[in-house]
């Protein structure tokens, strides 16, 4: 029998992606979904690249997954994300009916929880996972942006 992974071993895969997003020069934000002990899909931010407000790491991999399993229900899935998730995000997760998020860094402004965002009953939201790694390289690429302007 395989052994399940660990929140922990699945935000390293989302952390992964936020650092690909941090050398496109994208907000450093990157998630997987995982079913199964499976991850089935990855995704970054690509607000820029894509010249798209929506692009967010969430929505991308939202797509990507529902792409998977061939329909619009992520049902038995798992979100990891290193960033809370803001209220468009949080919205179509509602609407995904995903199973549960796993978030590493809050949003203390942006974030759903502050804003009161509803997730669907079904879904389950807990965070912390990692956060001082997801956090630290948010911090990173806002250094070192302003230090380019």
């Amino acid at each position: 029998m395989i052994e399940p992974f660990d929140d922990t071993y699945f935000m390293k895969k989302a952390l992964q992606e936020a650092e690909i997003a941090f050398e496109k020069g994208e907000i450093p934000v990157g998630a997987v979904i995982a079913i199964d002990n499976r991850i089935i899909a990855r995704g970054h931010n690509l607000t820029e690249t894509l010249t798209d407000v929506t692009a967010h790491a969430e929505m991308q991999t939202i797509t990507a997954a529902a792409n998977f399993l061939g329909g619009k229900y992520l049902q038995k899935c798992t979100l990891y994300v290193t960033l809370e998730p803001c209220q468009m995000c949080a919205g179509a997760l509602y609407w995904s009916q995903i199973s549960k998020i796993v978030y590493g860094a809050r949003d203390e402004q942006r974030g759903c929880i502050n804003l009161k965002t509803k997730l669907h009953p079904k879904t389950t939201i807990s965070g912390g996972v990692l956060a001082d790694e997801a956090s630290a390289l948010l911090k990173r690429f806002f250094v070192e942006k302003r230090n380019l302007n």
